[in-house]
């Protein structure tokens, strides 16, 4: 079964752990200095925070699997789509180790799937060369970040 993947960058851990802990009902599933995770069932999402980005917003979307037969049942949709695959394989990204590939969308947002291997006690190393501006982000490549900015009070909505 799929889990929907959303990665938002934030400018203050404690202050996001304590706002979407409050919305979701539940406190995060994983914590550290810079990073935050929570494994929600209802919705069934895994929803993480960093201070990594370049920018507070939206990074980017995609699909945690259960085992390799889904991540190969992706890929090969993105292939049929004509979707450049980035296949990077086993590699360390957001405290845990993984086996992924990514796909940039027409849009240029940066699309994630994975299957989580094991935790790990650092946030990233990848265990594949890829060009360093994709290694000093550890995870994948950089599409254009989905960010909203955020809206003044008083703003209308929508």
């Amino acid at each position: 079964m799929k889990r929907f993947h959303i990665h938002v960058h934030v400018d203050d851990i404690a202050t996001n752990v304590a706002f979407y802990s409050k919305l979701f009902g539940a406190e995060p599933a994983r914590i550290e200095a810079d990073y935050a995770k929570w494994m929600l069932d209802d919705p069934r999402v895994n929803f993480a925070i960093s201070t990594r980005g370049t920018k507070a917003g939206v990074d980017h979307l995609g699909f945690q699997v259960d085992d390799a037969a889904e991540l190969a049942e992706l890929a090969q949709r993105a292939q049929a789509a004509d979707m450049t695959l980035l296949d990077q394989g086993e590699t360390t990204c957001c405290y845990a180790r993984s086996d992924k590939h990514w796909i940039v969308d027409p849009q240029g947002i940066a699309w994630e799937s994975f299957h989580t291997l094991d935790s790990a006690p650092v946030y990233g190393e990848s265990r594949q060369t890829v060009p360093s501006a994709q290694a000093a982000a550890c995870c994948g490549p950089r599409g254009k970040s989905v960010g909203m900015p955020v809206k003044p009070a008083g703003s209308a909505c929508c």
